[in-house]
């Protein structure tokens, strides 16, 4: 299952890929593909280094204290070495919503933060299962996964844009009727497209993380548990910090309760209950 993914992840991001430089070729030729291709070079290197400070500041992520959280810092410590990856850092968000994440774009920059709402709602295992899926994540990679996927959809939304441009402004070259249908086509979809397919590859990278903590700790169960009660619990307590666009990050969608998502096609997450149904038919 989880090779399957792997490769759904790549056939995805292969897919984004080239739709990029597809849309950089219909605007502008050689030279709009040779643009979009050094605008979506550029944004994934800021994001790369960048990314993992500006989420934390953005949920009020505070470094957590050894002393007052050593059973925090023991857990992770503990499935860090058995996951073979150094430590993370360990940040703790200010909110009673439940939820967590990882981010950093590498194993020595890497980071888990939880909110003060999981601590004190899970039990013990339940909590392990958690870090041990947020540790998945680290170990496979899928935070640079996740921010390539996420500026090369923000590329192509920028590229669209620049078709509406060429479509109602541009010059005279891109005033044939057939050339102002297909710009306006590439304005009108195009974002539409890169943003099913990030989506698609965000669901697909949770069913990696939840069959990687499950391997992990040696117990698909505990995580089962928690998935369950997170997302019940979130229902009552979304989390009033962030935007949407960090939807993907967290463990179970932290902003369901307010009605934000409308279908699952739209979903950042795999449905729940196909999650708890995958990772307790799981035999190890």
């Amino acid at each position: 299952m989880a090779f399957i993914n792997h490769l759904k992840t790549a056939l995805l991001l292969a897919l984004l890929s080239s739709l990029v430089l597809a849309i950089g070729f219909l605007i502008g030729g050689e030279s709009g593909l040779t643009i979009a291709f050094i605008l979506a070079l550029v944004i994934n290197l800021l994001s790369f280094f960048f990314s993992h400070k500006l989420v934390l500041w953005i949920y009020k992520a505070k470094p957590a204290d050894k002393t007052k959280s050593p059973h925090l810092h023991s857990m992770v410590e503990e499935l860090s070495k058995q996951a073979n990856i150094p430590k993370p850092k360990i940040y703790i968000i200010p909110t009673d919503a439940p939820n967590a994440f990882a981010t950093g774009p590498t194993y020595n920059r890497s980071v888990v933060a939880v909110t003060q709402g999981i601590l004190s709602l899970l039990s013990k295992e339940e909590l392990k299962g958690v870090l041990a899926h947020e540790l998945g994540h680290i170990k496979n990679h899928d935070i640079l996964i996740s921010t390539i996927a996420a500026t090369i959809a923000t590329t192509i939304s920028y590229l669209s844009s620049m078709a509406a441009f060429a479509a109602f402004g541009g010059d005279d070259d891109n005033q044939g009727s057939g050339n102002i249908l297909v710009l306006i086509l590439i304005w009108i979809l195009a974002p539409i497209a890169a943003a099913l397919i990030q989506l698609a590859i965000s669901r697909a990278r949770e069913y990696i993380a939840d069959e990687t903590a499950a391997r992990l700790i040696k117990n698909p169960l505990p995580l089962a548990d928690a998935l369950a009660r997170l997302e019940s619990e979130s229902k009552k307590k979304p989390l009033r910090l962030g935007t949407d666009s960090t939807n993907h990050m967290f463990i179970v969608n932290p902003f369901r309760g307010s009605g934000r998502v409308l279908a699952n096609l739209f979903s950042t997450h795999p449905d729940i209950h196909e999650r708890i149904r995958r990772l307790k038919s799981m035999r190890l």
